[in-house]
């Protein structure tokens, strides 16, 4: 879009300038140079086609840094925790399973990311997550629910960004892991502020 504006810009401005200047004096020149360097500026950046390029989106409000796409594969609870300690992305190796809160926190029910969805992630769909991430199903977290003990109950939470609820899932053999992916965060923060819910 911004290449497109330029482009514009460079041809059709100094046109209209002339014509103006010749018919209407130099104030209408100067108002419409402004008018066009005012809509340049508000034109919104493509967040979209910058995470891609990126392939990395940092969160303004927590700082995290996330992948600009999840692991695009059906993946174990065991299996994303590995695909994430092994990415390798930006220049980092630190990178790791988002928690759920931090999941929670890039959700937004007015954000339209480009995803896909469908059992083979064959199917064109929007997502409602912050940074226009690149998803291809519901993401598993870090977080898990505890036995009475404190210790791994062999459930794990993943988040659903079409509805912005989280549920869990037995994880394991025998039971699937359909639709579950890996999305990766690296750096820390509490992006809800404390308010932490499941």
């Amino acid at each position: 879009m911004k290449i497109l504006l330029s482009r514009l810009f460079q041809t059709s401005v100094p046109m209209l300038m002339r014509c103006l200047w010749k018919f209407h004096g130099r104030l209408a020149g100067v108002l419409l140079l402004l008018t066009a360097l005012s809509l340049a500026a508000q034109s919104p950046a493509n967040d979209t086609s910058k995470t891609q390029v990126r392939g990395y989106w940092i969160d303004p409000d927590t700082g995290l840094m996330w992948a600009g796409k999840d692991s695009g594969k059906d993946v174990s609870y065991k299996g994303a925790l590995k695909y994430c300690n092994k990415l390798r992305l930006a220049g980092y190796s630190d990178w790791r399973l988002a928690d759920m809160f931090e999941l929670q926190g890039i959700y937004d029910k007015t954000a339209e990311a480009p995803g896909l969805t469908g059992m083979r992630s064959e199917e064109p769909t929007t997502w409602h997550v912050k940074g226009s991430l690149f998803l291809t199903a519901e993401e598993w977290s870090s977080s898990y629910r505890k036995d009475d003990r404190g210790h791994f109950s062999g459930y794990a939470y993943y988040f659903d960004f079409n509805d912005g609820k989280s549920n869990d899932d037995p994880t394991g053999w025998p039971y699937p892991h359909s639709f579950r992916r890996a999305l990766c965060v690296r750096g820390s923060g509490d992006p809800l502020g404390g308010q932490r819910r499941h």
